[in-house]
């Protein structure tokens, strides 16, 4: 950020938005590592103690900009058919963490019970149900989805910061471990796209296990 940018939020009124909007900038350009209420005042230009006065501490902080990212998240033009726009929903919210450097790292950490984020899952759950999900497996579905998106995008952008090694290529052979050496090609850390459709499908596909207790 330029002086006079600084210069500019110093003049004008602060509020939570703006400190969630520079906190993200600092995400996008420095990492989570480097997120801290000190460097977003910095980022500001004002005391630390004013950036504390609207944002209380470092954890409200992280769940204010983990509902924005969430905000970023388009909830028009979705599919017609309830299935289509349950897929369109989870590919959108994946989309959302990858478009943040440790995006999915930052939301993962947090719960943020505000508006972007139940707006989302209102309508993701809505979907399920019209679908015909009973009320448990609509809510658990719209768990899974973001677990899924989590997990896989903590690891496709681990992979893009730090590269691809070859240590589980290098760690498996066919005498040692002859199961994982058959599959070993599927493991591929590339195929993220191919890889969450696929969990897509195995959540929200007709292969589905029917209703019923847990353990059934």
């Amino acid at each position: 950020m330029t002086n006079r940018q600084a210069s500019g939020r110093r003049g004008s009124r602060l509020d939570p938005a703006t400190v969630v909007h520079a906190a993200l900038e600092l995400l996008d350009e420095k990492g989570l590592d480097a997120l801290s209420l000190r460097a977003v005042a910095d980022r500001l230009g004002v005391r630390m103690n004013t950036v504390v006065w609207h944002v209380k501490t470092k954890t409200r902080l992280l769940e204010l900009m983990a509902d924005a990212v969430m905000g970023e998240i388009a909830l028009d033009n979705l599919p017609d058919s309830p299935d289509g726009r349950s897929r369109e929903l989870a590919r959108r919210y994946r989309l959302a963490l990858l478009a943040h450097r440790d995006g999915a790292a930052l939301v993962a950490g947090t719960y943020p019970v505000e508006v972007h984020t139940l707006r989302y899952a209102e309508v993701l759950v809505g979907a399920l149900l019209e679908g015909g999900a009973e009320e448990r497996r609509a809510a658990w579905t719209t768990w899974s989805i973001v677990y899924l998106a989590l997990g896989l995008v903590q690891e496709e952008q681990a992979a893009q910061a730090q590269g691809l090694d070859g240590r589980l290529t290098e760690a498996i052979s066919e005498a040692s471990h002859p199961s994982l050496h058959r599959v070993l090609v599927h493991f591929d850390a590339q195929s993220f796209d191919d890889r969450f459709e696929y969990a897509l499908d195995a959540l929200l596909g007709a292969g589905a296990p029917a209703d019923g207790p847990v353990g059934e």
